[in-house]
């Protein structure tokens, strides 16, 4: 094998595959990225059997071949290079030269033919989806998928398409038992050719999506082929290994008819939480809200440290209550949101509440509450 190709495009090839190489060396090969070769292009492989990206860049090809090599290893040279074009050579015992204008670089390779099979897919039932819209939906979603790995159908984020009245609708879903996310976002009917069985998309997969979508301006394709979810854009392929496993029923999970409910500003709650969470127990991070009349008070304990109290405005017209939560997960819903106004909806210091943004009903959370 022996090329020449420019410095930005190689660069960008091996910036997302060291992202997606197996860093826990369970098993060794998975640190390298297989370069291939052939036909006016270069193709880079990076898989960790769970996540796996290919994508191809331009490259003036002299002799066409196969190398892998350590990817961290190989980025951090390009990385440093000055712009231009490079070339690459793979020696007759695997190594890789890297040669520009008086830099001559060589790294221990292995053979192509001990590099783990890649996947495939052969559907051509792709569906587009706007990059912005995925992208919100993964971020408002991602931080409620449980880090159990004992629950392993709650490690990943519930995907499905529901056929309701005013058309097809993608719904992202997700929980650890403690808090729930769930969004709508609607699809033009043309873009629907899934079945409306969900698939459970496991965390890496969307952290390496969603990185992929910062690149994208337009839109992306996705189709689901067995078990794997296929993410398309340009010449980038993103192949995600779909958990299986038989995700819960989440209807249940969503309290209905809450009697009580308050308005408060996004922001004012949100530094506020930031602020008294600070002497807060470490591992349990508990807060007390205290609604009462247009005010609630925001207190939190810890003998270890001391103590917060700090007092906010809200819209609330019920009874006199006192609640307890986890401020971690009450900033992480807060955070996800950009409306100025959120609603929150409850019962009792028992049950369940809502969390939603006061003039969008296609974005819900649930955050259970703690004991005081």
């Amino acid at each position: 094998m022996k090329l020449t190709v420019e410095k930005k495009d190689l660069l960008n090839v091996i910036a997302r595959a060291q992202n997606i190489v197996e860093k826990r060396n369970t098993m060794p090969i998975l640190v390298n990225v297989l370069l291939d070769a052939k036909n006016k292009e270069l193709r880079g492989y990076a898989t960790d059997l769970e996540v796996s990206l290919t994508d191809e860049i331009p490259a003036q090809i002299k002799t066409p071949g196969k190398v892998a090599v350590n990817a961290k290893s190989l980025f951090e040279i390009i990385k440093e290079l000055p712009d231009g074009k490079i070339e690459l050579e793979r020696k007759d015992n695997n190594w890789l030269k890297i040669t520009q204008h008086r830099a001559v670089f060589n790294i221990v390779g292995i053979s192509p033919e001990e590099y783990p099979v890649f996947p495939t897919f052969t559907t051509q039932e792709f569906v587009k989806i706007e990059a912005d819209v995925l992208s919100e939906m993964i971020e408002k979603t991602i931080f409620s998928v449980s880090t159990d790995e004992t629950r392993y159908h709650l490690n990943g984020v519930y995907l499905e398409i529901r056929k309701d009245k005013d058309g097809p609708t993608y719904r992202m879903v997700a929980t650890d038992g403690h808090r729930l996310s769930l969004i709508d976002r609607k699809l033009p009917q043309a873009a629907v050719k899934a079945s409306n069985a969900g698939v459970i998309i496991p965390r890496k997969g969307l952290h390496e999506i969603r990185k992929l979508l910062e690149s994208v301006e337009n839109s992306v394709e996705i189709a689901i082929e067995g078990a794997q979810l296929i993410v398309c854009h340009g010449s980038t392929v993103l192949m995600v290994r779909l958990i299986e496993g038989k995700y819960p029923n989440y209807q249940q999970l969503i309290p209905q008819n809450l009697k009580e409910h308050f308005l408060v500003q996004r922001e004012a709650l949100l530094s506020s939480l930031k602020r008294v969470s600070l002497l807060s127990n470490a591992k349990s991070k508990g807060v007390t809200f205290a609604l009462a009349g247009g005010k609630m008070e925001i207190t939190s304990n810890n003998p270890e440290l001391g103590d917060a109290k700090e007092e906010i405005e809200i819209e609330y017209k019920g009874k006199d209550m006192r609640i307890g939560f986890n401020a971690r997960y009450v900033l992480d819903v807060l955070s996800s949101m950009h409306d100025e106004i959120v609603r929150v909806e409850l019962n009792d210091q028992l049950s369940p509440s809502l969390v939603k943004p006061n003039k969008d009903s296609s974005y819900t959370c649930v955050v259970m509450p703690m004991r005081i």
